[in-house]
């Protein structure tokens, strides 16, 4: 196969037009799934919430914050292709049944821990390895799953909507989650997420196989993650998004530490503060996937631009002076996240050959997620020691500035470019 230029568009030919933000939902299984999808979801937000103000209250340390959230996500940093090659050769719909049923056995498993005063922070950090361990395979399963439940035309929506229904389920879960660990203690919330597992595994049961648009399975060969990186490698439009995906996922998402922080230090409030601010987040958030739900290309410059005002958004949430200023800018960070994020993984799933989706985006998720392990306990210690302003801005200047980069490169590629082709020819007048 021939290496595409940057500038290719995401799309196929199929999606040369509009389709509309909620076309998706026309096809019967993704209803059911995008049920399931919404339960589930409520429920992780409310246990994201409350798992954060546990180990906040264990601790008393933004440090062991951004710890948890590097032992949930190392298993992908190690681990995320071989993920992404499972799902490339077994049945996704079993495999999302097992991670799902897993999930919730996990969860209740905290919920008895917490519930009986038993708690330690060493037992979250084994809960949150094990989490890790089951996304290694659950998440690049999920992303190309969308792939089987629509048909082509349809799978750019069908990513921006399943983005939008995480975030809309951050409107509830979190504030569900406030009220919970506010009034009887933070064990139900995690009880709550594990009975919330139930309605995905539902879901995934009562889907229509005949219905389903299977891809052909990646036959058992040596060598195959070698090969995903060399088909990756040879794409240079696929390099540059994963890479920006990259520099925003290690950097730039580290809401669980800075958001905690500013919510107890810099605005002296408590759990239900820090449940409005994820809120908030979300509203932006769903914004921002509904947004590119609509629209069917994407182009690289146009993920750069949405990655400077990533890290523009959040600088300026860092220097709000106030709650309500600051409420305001995290809505124009949940905006521009959610776009450049649903832009980018829709584009790279579009961009790449059935065959090798799964370890494609395995690579994409490693990258997304296993720089946390880095990110996070570097944000947590940039917090304890300069105070959660300073490590808010850093978390949006580094991501700005790798775009900047990358547009300043892909800008010289193309004067380059423009200079070997010459002078255009003069006509004679």
């Amino acid at each position: 196969m021939t290496t595409a230029t940057a500038e290719i568009p995401a799309s196929t030919t199929a999606t040369t037009h509009r389709r509309g933000t909620f076309a998706a939902l026309r096809v019967h299984n993704y209803r059911i799934y995008v049920a399931g999808h919404v339960v589930a979801s409520t429920g992780t937000w409310m246990q994201s919430i409350a798992l954060d103000w546990l180990v906040l209250e264990l601790t008393g340390s933004s440090a062991a914050v951004g710890i948890t959230m590097a032992m949930q996500f190392l298993p992908m940093l190690l681990l995320g292709v071989h993920g992404g090659m499972l799902a490339d050769r077994f049945p996704k719909r079993t495999i999302l049944i097992i991670t799902q049923s897993l999930n919730g056995t996990l969860s209740g498993s905290l919920a008895v821990l917490t519930l009986t005063g038993h708690v330690r922070v060493e037992f979250v950090y084994a809960f949150a390895l094990a989490q890790g361990l089951v996304m290694v395979v659950d998440n690049p399963t999920r992303q190309v799953f969308v792939n089987e439940l629509v048909p082509a035309p349809y799978v750019r929506n069908a990513i921006a909507l399943n983005s939008a229904v995480f975030q809309t389920s951050r409107l509830i879960g979190p504030a569900v989650s406030g009220v919970l660990i506010g009034t009887v203690g933070t064990g139900w919330a995690f009880a709550a997420n594990s009975a919330s597992y139930a309605a995905p595994v539902i879901g995934l049961a009562l889907i229509r196989s005949a219905e389903l648009t299977r891809a052909p399975a990646a036959v058992r060969a040596p060598r195959q993650l070698r090969m995903a990186l060399s088909y990756v490698r040879a794409r240079p439009h696929i390099v540059w998004t994963i890479f920006l995906v990259g520099v925003i996922g290690t950097f730039g998402l580290n809401f669980p530490v800075v958001l905690t922080a500013m919510a107890d230090q810099t605005f002296r409030g408590g759990a239900d503060l820090y449940g409005l601010f994820n809120a908030v987040l979300a509203v932006g958030s769903v914004a921002g996937a509904l947004i590119a739900g609509g629209r069917t290309d994407t182009r690289l410059r146009t993920l750069v631009l949405g990655a400077v005002g990533f890290g523009l958004a959040q600088t300026a949430a860092a220097l709000a002076p106030g709650v309500a200023t600051f409420l305001a800018a995290l809505v124009a960070l949940g905006m521009v996240n959610l776009i450049f994020q649903a832009m980018a993984n829709s584009s790279v799933q579009s961009w790449v050959d059935p065959q090798v989706r799964g370890r494609v985006m395995g690579l994409y998720m490693l990258v997304f997620v296993g720089g946390t392990p880095l990110g996070a306990p570097m944000i947590g210690w940039i917090t304890t020691a300069y105070g959660p302003r300073v490590a808010m801005a850093f978390c949006g200047i580094v991501p700005a500035l790798a775009a900047v980069v990358v547009g300043l490169m892909l800008w010289l590629k193309a004067r380059g470019r423009l200079a070997q082709r010459g002078p255009v020819p003069q006509t004679a007048g």
